[in-house]
């Protein structure tokens, strides 16, 4: 690793201390509790689907348009929660043509209908607004919309809003517990010599005057955050992967300048889709189709409709994150953010508190990747290279109800943990089932880390109960301490909760020895004149 790339690896480790620092003394806002909790004016409807119409004038940078909500009462109320950031307004709410009442409270509108809503009952609600929304400064990191041009000079324009929310341009139920069950209608107007790109499949193209709408529509349950549209002078190709589940169309959007470098480089995703159904199973969104379209920042992992920004090279932007030589090996942006089809998009946090689900699982499927092309080996030293990026500055899992998530380490702290749990479960085939067995038990659901610890238990068949608290709800590596006193070896836990247990693959001259060390000291017999112990590197540990 060079002593620039070296150099920033350092300044980011410092910047997501003094970051975590800042989230550990964070004081929490009502805004933060009307974003991030279940209210009373959200409870009492389930989201059944969206239609949003969106009309983008790149020129002004404003955007115009109208959410239909669609959804199913299962408690009487009579005020709705919809969210939507300024400085977008909404310029009027109706139903059934009806004008109803609407009143903000910062980032939320509360909705007034005009009689009590009956339990059963089905309603549609149509939120028409518009301005000038939220222009990204640090896509995908700091989100909203970006605003660009592409080397030719044409507007090359995009959304990313995960964790800065989908109301950032579109009104919206913006807690990701509810998704639409039926799906959601995106259509999208731009200039003729532009193309708009969105989630799902490409039902129709309208004209009128000098404007073409793109009209795009997913069949499945959408996160909010995993909605996008992109805008761009692009060309377009496909291909079909023979999957699991028969013939997977997978479409390209990308710059007409560089379909030739588009055309080579896309051929990751062939290889990330038959390593990815064979360990986590079915591509889960089938009937949506996979897309993998260019936009002007680095990318992210919106459902079926996944962006890309790595400028056409191997690594994160040319370089191997792990320092192993492995990460040359793959387009990172392609690998990991489609593995967030399945951890993420099929299945979907209730709350942000919990995006290590998300994070930890899909920075794990890059070295899964690698285990299915290139073998375990490979796999092993490219997670473990990958845990100089940690910080340990603070707990992954982050603070419920408010919006907030945990410590960056959920990437490469989670990662090194889920393959420490390979280790413990010492079984790759049963590993690979329970892998496969979260995707299909879980499909198209948002869930809790509790359900997903719950889960890996049960078919593993060991608890790990201590081991998932010492890992995500805190901040500490745990440290094996032992001695060796003639044919004594003692040892135990330290620097970890009291109850951590986890057992230990340790070598003693060579030979492989289990051992289950505890917070208490224990002891076991060892051959007369051994020196050499030594733990295996797989887990994520000190010593």
């Amino acid at each position: 690793m060079n002593g620039t790339i070296s150099r920033g690896i350092s300044i980011l480790l410092m910047s997501l201390t003094l970051s975590g620092l800042s989230a550990q003394n964070k004081t929490f806002t009502k805004q933060d509790t009307l974003r991030g909790s279940v209210t009373p004016e959200r409870s009492w409807w389930d989201l059944l689907r969206y239609d949003l119409s969106v009309e983008v004038f790149p020129e002004k940078k404003r955007i115009e348009g109208v959410s239909i909500i669609e959804y199913k009462v299962v408690a009487p109320q009579q005020r709705m929660q919809i969210d939507l950031q300024p400085p977008l307004r909404v310029k009027k709410v109706t139903q059934g043509g009806r004008k109803l009442n609407h009143t903000r409270e910062g980032n939320v509108i509360y909705i007034t209908f005009n009689k009590l809503q009956a339990v059963g009952d089905t309603g549609r609600v149509a939120v028409h607004y518009g301005g000038k929304p939220v222009e990204a400064k640090r896509p995908p990191w700091d989100g909203g919309f970006t605003w660009s041009k592409d080397d030719q000079g044409v507007p090359f324009i995009a959304t990313s809003c995960q964790g800065l929310g989908s109301s950032v341009w579109w009104p919206c139920k913006d807690h990701m517990y509810d998704e639409p069950d039926l799906g959601m209608d995106i259509r999208v107007t731009v200039p003729n010599d532009l193309v708009a790109v969105a989630n799902g499949r490409l039902k129709y193209v309208s004209q009128k005057a000098n404007r073409s709408t793109y009209h795009w529509k997913v069949i499945n349950p959408i996160n909010n955050y995993g909605v996008n549209i992109n805008i761009g002078n692009y060309a377009y190709f496909s291909e079909v992967f023979p999957g699991e589940k028969g013939a997977l169309d997978c479409d390209y959007y990308v710059l007409k300048q560089n379909l030739k470098r588009a055309k080579k480089q896309f051929k990751d995703v062939g290889r990330m889709l038959k390593a990815f159904e064979y360990w986590f199973g079915p591509y889960p969104f089938y009937e949506d189709s996979f897309k993998l379209v260019e936009v002007p920042y680095l990318g992210m992992e919106h459902q079926s409709s996944v962006t890309y920004g790595n400028d056409y090279q191997n690594g994160y932007k040319g370089s191997d994150l792990s320092g192993s030589g492995w990460g040359m090996k793959f387009d990172f942006i392609i690998i990991h953010e489609s593995g967030h089809e399945w951890f993420a998009n099929n299945i979907t946090y209730k709350d942000i508190a919990d995006m290590w689900i998300h994070e930890s699982f899909t920075a794990y499927s890059e070295n899964l990747f690698l285990d299915y092309h290139y073998g375990k080996k490979a796999s092993s030293e490219y997670v473990t290279g990958t845990r100089k990026n940690i910080a340990n500055d603070m707990p992954i899992i982050g603070t419920y109800g408010v919006n907030r998530k945990g410590s960056k380490d959920m990437y490469y702290k989670g990662s090194n943990m889920l393959h420490t749990l390979r280790q413990l479960v010492d079984d790759d085939e049963l590993w690979r089932q329970i892998l496969r067995g979260l995707n299909r038990t879980f499909y198209h659901k948002t869930v809790t880390s509790n359900e997903i610890e719950s889960y890996i238990m049960a078919m593993s068949g060991i608890d790990l109960r201590s081991f998932f608290d010492q890992y995500l709800r805190d901040a500490r590596v745990p440290k094996f301490e032992y001695e060796v006193s003639g044919t004594t070896l003692k040892y135990r836990w330290v620097h970890c909760i009291d109850s951590f247990d986890m057992s230990l693959l340790v070598f003693i001259e060579g030979k492989p020895v289990w051992m289950h060390p505890t917070t208490q000291w224990k002891t076991r017999e060892i051959p007369s004149g051994s020196k050499r112990i030594e733990v295996d590197h797989n887990f994520y540990i000190k010593t």
